[in-house]
């Protein structure tokens, strides 16, 4: 039987506001060289970040969700937001229902780890394309490329509404490596899914 999801809302611990660094240290110093002045923003807004772990054996109970959290290190020190962490099991119904579920409403990036290789409970990218409008697949190339077993990977990204959904492995290592290939383009990413003026680099 599928197991429900499993979801909870990280406080502090996995917080980051804009003072983080990564991205948007970048765009603060930007914006305070631009000259400064009552025209300028005071800083940019904190993005939001939702975690989705696929696994049967984290949603039984079985194993710790070392994957989650070592996403949640990587965001955090980049200066999103997670305000979400959500463990469901394998299967494209499960991922399907959770993603249609986070994403809605919501102005965001969505990182799920899990169920991107061969097996056959491994169906995170089918759950994924059933609720996506459009796929973004430069994201997913890069990602693909930080390990030689990344060939081995059917991860894919893509857009719905105003989130980025990307699917990383489910091993905590190459999870965070995947997302650490993209981190650095998807402030801007989402500056532009939002259709909000952005800052040419």
């Amino acid at each position: 039987m599928p197991h429900p999801e499993k979801t909870g809302q990280p406080g502090g611990g996995f917080g980051g506001g804009p003072g983080s660094g990564g991205w948007f240290a970048r765009v603060a110093a930007q914006s305070a060289s631009a000259g400064g002045g009552d025209d300028v923003a005071a800083g940019p807004v904190a993005l939001q970040a939702k975690i989705l772990t696929v696994s049967d054996g984290v949603a039984a109970g079985e194993r710790e969700d070392r994957s989650g959290t070592a996403l949640a290190a990587v965001l955090k020190s980049n200066g999103f937001d997670v305000v979400e962490m959500t463990v469901v099991a394998d299967g494209i119904v499960s991922v399907a229902g959770a993603l249609a579920r986070m994403s809605s409403g919501f102005a965001g990036l969505i990182v799920t780890t899990g169920g991107t290789g061969f097996a056959p409970r491994d169906q995170t990218p089918e759950g994924t394309r059933e609720v996506i409008d459009r796929e973004a697949p430069g994201l997913a190339e890069a990602m693909r490329l930080v390990n030689p077993l990344g060939r081995l990977s059917r991860a894919i990204a893509g857009i719905r509404g105003q989130a980025i959904i990307i699917n990383t492995p489910g091993s905590p290592k190459g999870a965070a490596q995947c997302l650490g290939a993209i981190i650095d383009v998807l402030g801007h990413a989402l500056e532009l899914l939002g259709d909000k003026p952005t800052m040419h680099m």
